[in-house]
């Protein structure tokens, strides 16, 4: 396979954990007053679990459990997971944070769905909806993404799949203990091989 085949593969777009404050940040200057506690619930979740946007959008308030401290992801709303060799659905326990964000955010909601996160014109957030939104307080915080080649990106660089690549950058090199194990269960590639490929050029050393 060639180099250029390689980066294809690669992750090329993330944030450091300060850019994502940044964002949770910018969401309660530029959003409406009744959308910022959803908002900033959805990228605390997003940038703690690493969920891909289509099963971010599919979760409901149920699949939240024990005082909204652990997240349950049955396998029909999992891309590509589980595999033959893995269990049918997924308990993520949430950190500190994120908990007390979704708690505040769910005591006062001021749509009661069955979704976790409704739109204003509907009862579910579509994929389109949370990709907007990123736009949104990206260009409100003025950030400027960490790109493959070394350069920095523009705030519209900023995607739901770029924040899944930020919490890989996250766990290997802002805490300690994680390897690509880790990186490989929290974010439920089908094979450690997936993880590295995509993710090991992110380690700094």
């Amino acid at each position: 396979m060639s180099k250029n085949a390689d980066s294809k593969t690669q992750a090329s777009v993330w944030l450091k954990p300060d850019q994502v404050d940044a964002l949770r940040s910018a969401v309660y200057r530029c959003r409406p007053d009744y959308l910022q506690q959803r908002d900033d619930a959805l990228l605390a979740l997003m940038y703690d679990t690493g969920l891909r946007v289509g099963e971010l959008v599919a979760l409901d308030v149920d699949h939240l459990r024990e005082g909204n401290t652990r997240l349950y992801l049955p396998g029909h709303l999992q891309k590509d997971y589980p595999n033959d060799n893995s269990p049918d659905a997924v308990r993520m326990k949430l950190d500190a944070d994120t908990t007390r964000t979704l708690s505040a955010y769910l005591g006062s909601r001021w749509k009661d769905t069955e979704a976790l996160f409704p739109s204003r014109e509907r009862d579910r957030i579509t994929t389109q909806g949370v990709r907007d939104l990123l736009r949104t307080v990206a260009r409100e915080a003025g950030v400027e993404p960490f790109h493959l080649d070394g350069s920095r990106g523009e705030p519209d660089d900023v995607t739901p799949h770029a924040l899944r690549h930020s919490v890989a950058w996250r766990m290997m090199n802002a805490e300690e203990g994680n390897t690509l194990y880790d990186v490989r269960n929290r974010l439920r590639h089908r094979s450690i091989q997936t993880t590295e490929r995509v993710y090991d050029h992110l380690v700094e050393v």
